[in-house]
C-alpha cells in the first residue's frame, strides 16, 4: 500500500467522548457507535447524538445494527447525524436494499467469514451494500455476532474482486493489523475489542498504535 493510498481505519464500539476524542486525534477515518442492547457498547441514540456532535464531517459517522426494524431505525436517524448504516446480523440482500431505499441511507453489510466457501455467499450483498464487511463468524454459542476478537484466514480474500469497497474485520489488533492489510490486500479496516483495556473500555493509546500500524507510519 503506498503512502498515497492509505489504509481506512474504522474505530467501533465508541462509548464516550475520550474515546471519541482519541480516534480523532490518531486520524481514523470512520467512527462507530452500536445500537444493539446485547453488546457491552451499545449505546442510546441520544447518548451516541451527544459523543458524536462534534466530529467533522470528513470523518463518517456509523451506525451499527443488528437486525433493526423501522421503528428502531427512525428513532436513530432522527437523533444522530449518521453517514452510514452497518447491518451486522442475519439480514438478507433484499433487507439491506429495502433499507438503502427507505432510508437513503449508505450500508455497510458485515459478512461472516471462516472458510473461502463463505465468500461466494457474500456475493448477494455486494450487489446490494455499499460497502462489505468481512468479519470472523461468531463462535457456536455465542450471543452477539461478529468476530468476538476471532480472526479468519486473510488470504483468502487476496485474489477476490467485488464491486464495492469493504473493511476486512476480526481479531484485528496493534500487533497484527500490518500483516492482515498485506495478506488480504484490505484498503480498509475496523476495530473494537483491539483497542480496549475492557469490554466497552477504549484505550487512547491502543488506538493511536493500532491507527498508525495501519496506515504504515
Amino acid at each position: 500500500m503506498s503512502r498515497t493510498d492509505p489504509v481506512k481505519v474504522k474505530i467501533c464500539g465508541l462509548t464516550d467522548e475520550d474515546a471519541v476524542e482519541a480516534a480523532l486525534e490518531a486520524g481514523a477515518d470512520f467512527l462507530g457507535v452500536v445500537f444493539f442492547d446485547k453488546s457491552p457498547r451499545g449505546l442510546s441514540p441520544l447518548r451516541a447524538a451527544e459523543i458524536l456532535q462534534w466530529v467533522p464531517e470528513e470523518v463518517r459517522k456509523v451506525g451499527l445494527f443488528v437486525e433493526p426494524d423501522d421503528a428502531l431505525l427512525n428513532e436513530v436517524m432522527n437523533q444522530v447525524r449518521l453517514d452510514f448504516f452497518q447491518l451486522h446480523g442475519a439480514e438478507t440482500p433484499e433487507r439491506v436494499e429495502q433499507v438503502r431505499q427507505e432510508f437513503g441511507m449508505p450500508v455497510i453489510k458485515a459478512v461472516g467469514i471462516s472458510a473461502a466457501a463463505d465468500l461466494d455467499a457474500a456475493a448477494a450483498y455486494a450487489e446490494v451494500a455499499d460497502w462489505l464487511m468481512f468479519d470472523a463468524k461468531a463462535p457456536a454459542g455465542a450471543s452477539r455476532p461478529g468476530g468476538n476478537a476471532q480472526a479468519f484466514d486473510w488470504s483468502i480474500l487476496k485474489d477476490r474482486k467485488w464491486p464495492c469497497p469493504w473493511f476486512l474485520a476480526g481479531g484485528l489488533t496493534e500487533a497484527n493489523v500490518a500483516e492482515a492489510i498485506r495478506l488480504s490486500g484490505a484498503k480498509a479496516v475496523d476495530v473494537s475489542s483491539g483497542v480496549e483495556s475492557a469490554p466497552g473500555v477504549k484505550d487512547a493509546d491502543l488506538i493511536a498504535k493500532f491507527i498508525a500500524a495501519a496506515k504504515g507510519k
